[in-house]
């Protein structure tokens, strides 16, 4: 190890009372770094309070921040409100509703109700019937 690595180890070991390194690791002004150490012994950190924090700042707590920004679930009181209304809309309006919020696609059509067809009814009677019946097989 090099001297000054060893002398920077040892002014960061250094106890905060103590101002000046032991004589023998003191170096005097007639060294060509002088001026250089000198600078680094007097940036030494102080233990004591961090400088880069903003005066007056509160430390956040960070399980706080998650109880604030996290999402609340409003259903129970949406549930009641909707419940508690007495107004029902007629079914003509609620159709119309519907029919306006569908897609033009034809999967977003409903399927289209088939009318059911009455059994259409004879158009001759009985007495038709027999009548034919005599006419055609001569029966009386």
């Amino acid at each position: 190890m090099s001297a000054s690595l060893l002398r920077r180890g040892l002014e960061l070991l250094e106890a905060p009372s103590r101002d000046k390194a032991p004589p023998g690791l003191q170096r005097g002004q007639d060294g060509p770094r002088a001026a250089g150490a000198v600078r680094r012994r007097k940036k030494a950190p102080e233990p004591g309070r961090n400088k880069a924090t903003v005066k007056g700042r509160v430390v956040k707590s960070a399980i706080e921040e998650y109880h604030k920004k996290k999402a609340v679930n409003h259903l129970r009181a949406n549930l009641q409100y909707m419940l508690r209304g007495r107004f029902v809309a007629s079914k003509a309006i609620t159709e119309q509703v519907l029919s306006q919020n569908r897609g033009r696609k034809s999967k977003d059509q409903p399927p289209k109700k088939v009318a059911k067809k009455k059994p259409e009814g004879t158009v001759f009677t009985e007495e038709d019937f027999r009548k034919f019946e005599r006419e055609y097989f001569g029966r009386p």
